[in-house]
């Protein structure tokens, strides 16, 4: 949701599945900062 397919997970990152969850952490995808923004500004 918001973020392109692969991102994280693409084979070519060569990530272990630990590291792309500590890659991606509680981090907040662009999807959801836009709206957060737009309910705020409402």
């Amino acid at each position: 949701m918001g973020l392109p397919p692969g991102w994280i997970t693409a084979p070519a990152h060569r990530f272990t599945p630990n590291q792309q969850i500590t890659a991606l952490g509680n981090g907040v995808v662009p999807l959801q900062a836009l709206t957060a923004l737009a309910l705020s500004m409402t």
